[in-house]
């Protein structure tokens, strides 16, 4: 992560060096795999017809005691909403918020919360890995969150979302990057009281 931020420091002009970012990225074809990701895919039309894929791999504990890993998406009840690059064009700034603002007054803001369990062999410790077939895998349905209002942004700045504050049987993934984690986000809460 260090060599990825250092090869993106501003020089002096106040921009990366697009040779420093190419000699990290060749010899770091990893650190590509999200932009690649998000390339193949449609723009999002809605914050609310998006779904969100959770990286890290949690060990989650059933009843029994047993112990599976499991990654965590949230998926829009209403379904996808997607734009086309033409579409794009013609949308205001904030078009979004102003759809999400209209979708909560309708009451229909409202995702499904689904485990995606592991399978044998499945990467576990690199959040740079998908899982294969990871799209179309069985899920369990763990809840339902309905959205009903917005919070201003102030009030976001006033607290700490700290990852590592988990429902029970739910553990801390193991990878080196949850770990790092917690801490950053304290660091940026100082950095916002500031």
């Amino acid at each position: 992560m260090l060599a990825f931020l250092k090869a993106r420091a501003p020089g002096a002009d106040g921009k990366p060096d697009p040779a420093k970012v190419k000699a990290f990225s060749e010899a770091n074809p990893e650190t590509l795999n999200q932009a690649k990701f998000v390339a193949q895919r449609p723009l999002p039309g809605s914050f609310v017809g998006t779904t969100y894929w959770g990286v890290h791999a949690f060990p989650a504990t059933n009843a029994k005691g047993d112990v599976r890993f499991i990654k965590f998406k949230v998926v829009p009840v209403d379904g996808e909403v997607t734009l086309t690059d033409e579409e794009a064009k013609d949308k205001p700034a904030g078009f979004l918020v102003e759809e999400l603002e209209k979708r909560i007054a309708a009451g229909t803001a409202r995702f499904h919360v689904l485990a995606v369990p592991d399978r044998p062999g499945d990467p576990t410790m690199d959040v740079t890995i998908r899982w294969p077939d990871e799209d179309s895998r069985e899920t369990v349905v763990l809840g339902t969150i309905d959205i009903t209002s917005l919070e201003q942004n102030a009030s976001c700045d006033e607290t700490v979302f700290d990852p590592s504050i988990l429902a029970d049987g739910i553990g801390i993934p193991p990878d080196e990057i949850f770990a790092a984690r917690s801490a950053a986000y304290r660091v940026s809460f100082s950095k916002r009281r500031e």
